[in-house]
């Protein structure tokens, strides 16, 4: 399972202060951290506001890439920040966070994974709003394959979220997020979760994220955007992986304990 750490946003109080400040400390602690913990990618969100957001961008990307060699995601709906943050980075290896069924992202966001070579985390919705059921997901993916496959993007770059939502609110998304995430292994295709989507709004968010990401890695979850900084998490997803089959013969559970990271 693919980790891509999400603490590098700018929409968190704290870290929305260091961009403002252009506290370049801070966020290199955090991508430090954040690499040394586990994380496979580094997502940086740069949204601190509409008009700063492609300066923004420039700046983090550059910010992180000075104390890190990690690959980044660039985590944006913004085609003018998402294209100055990929063209600092060589091609082929960053995630574009993210594309979907929209229409008007959909035409804005396909030329710059085409052209950068990008993974795509492709959201499940369209323009008919967010998915309430495992059906209206899948038409809101069959909309975005049949678009990357127009467009050349081989499909072992692209990684389906069915887009989790907080239970607080809608008490059965999470069970219709693990039926999706096995629905699309089953068709041998790449999922992907925004996973502290799920416990948002509740006390002690860990202990549901970090459950939630057992049953998806128990589903075959092929990555996540995660706070890998949290006790036990890279544990769990690397286990998950284990038991679900996605790691063979355990290889990097084990590789993983030979570096202490268990």
């Amino acid at each position: 399972m693919l980790i891509i750490g999400e603490r590098i946003n700018a929409t968190r109080k704290r870290v929305g202060e260091a961009f403002a400040a252009r506290n370049a400390a801070l966020i290199q602690e955090e991508a430090r951290r954040q690499a040394d913990a586990g994380a496979d990618f580094l997502d940086v969100n740069a949204a601190l506001s509409p008009d700063a957001e492609r300066d923004c961008m420039v700046w983090a990307v550059e910010t992180v890439r000075a104390v890190t060699e990690k690959p980044l995601s660039i985590d944006t709906a913004n085609p003018e920040a998402a294209r100055a943050g990929l063209a600092l980075l060589p091609k082929g290896t960053a995630f574009l966070n993210s594309i979907s069924g929209e229409r008007r992202r959909l035409e804005a966001m396909m030329p710059l994974a085409v052209e950068f070579e990008t993974r795509v985390v492709a959201l499940a919705m369209d323009d008919s709003g967010m998915p309430e059921s495992c059906e209206a997901r899948w038409k809101a993916i069959e909309i975005i394959l049949a678009a990357t496959d127009k467009a050349g993007i081989p499909r072992d770059r692209i990684y389906l979220d069915p887009l989790v939502r907080p239970i607080a609110t809608n008490p059965d998304q999470a069970t219709q997020c693990v039926e999706m995430i096995r629905q699309i292994r089953d068709r041998r295709a790449h999922t992907i979760v925004g996973l502290s989507n799920v416990s948002y709004g509740l006390p002690v968010r860990r202990h549901l994220n970090r459950t939630f990401l057992a049953m998806a890695g128990g589903a075959g979850l092929s990555a996540a955007i995660m706070d890998p900084t949290e006790p036990d998490m890279v544990a769990t997803a690397l286990a998950a992986s284990c038991l679900s089959g996605e790691d063979g013969y355990c290889m990097n559970y084990i590789a993983a304990h030979r570096q202490g990271r268990l």
